[in-house]
């Protein structure tokens, strides 16, 4: 489990396919203190580390994953966001992300706002549970963020000067595609409420 809290970004320096799969070298400055079996959240992909070589490790993308996140178009020398694990009794700073993208978004406006930045993105609504509500909890890109307006098949969110320095939103152009993960909790009651029907 994570909270959609990124401690760092993490620089691809190398891509190997093999059969579906894929094999991303990473390097970044909590590298040395992964360790192998490790997950880690990359772009809120919950990936495991399988090998460690000084300030790089490498994880595997199975075909499944590549096909529902944006981690089939990395290239190398493209920013990824990391999160390692939760602790059991530590401090949930954003709300509770499994690590399971659960579809792309597409960034279809990028706006200055009053010292923030406002993104616009869309995705295919779901009645099984993706969806968004105002003020509600939304990952994108493994970021925990608030949504700020939620309207039929697009949500926006707005970004602090701090989050967008901090992690790869600052790259993100309207066109660019996101990894999405909706709020595990709203997930469930549409479940529940789609049973009782």
């Amino acid at each position: 489990m994570f909270t959609g809290i990124i401690e760092t970004l993490a620089e691809v320096k190398d891509i190997q396919i093999e059969g579906s799969n894929i094999h991303f070298t990473l390097a970044s400055d909590i590298a040395n203190e992964l360790n192998v079996d490790q997950s880690v959240s990359h772009n809120g992909v919950c990936l495991t580390v399988v090998k460690i070589i000084d300030d790089q490790y490498v994880v595997t993308a199975i075909e499944e994953t590549l096909n529902k996140s944006n981690l089939g178009d990395l290239k190398v020398g493209d920013q990824v966001n990391i999160e390692r694990c939760t602790k059991i009794g530590g401090r949930l700073d954003g709300h509770i992300v499994q690590g399971h993208v659960d579809q792309t978004g597409i960034c279809t406006d990028k706006e200055d706002k009053d010292g923030s930045v406002i993104f616009t993105f869309q995705y295919n609504v779901d009645p099984s549970g993706y969806f968004t509500v105002e003020k509600g909890s939304i990952t994108v890109n493994g970021i925990s963020l608030t949504v700020l307006d939620s309207i039929d098949d697009k949500f926006s969110v707005a970004i602090i000067p701090y989050t967008l320095e901090h992690t790869n939103l600052k790259d993100v152009e309207p066109g660019d595609k996101v990894n999405l993960e909706f709020d595990i909790i709203g997930k469930y009651v549409a479940r529940i409420m789609e049973l009782r029907k």
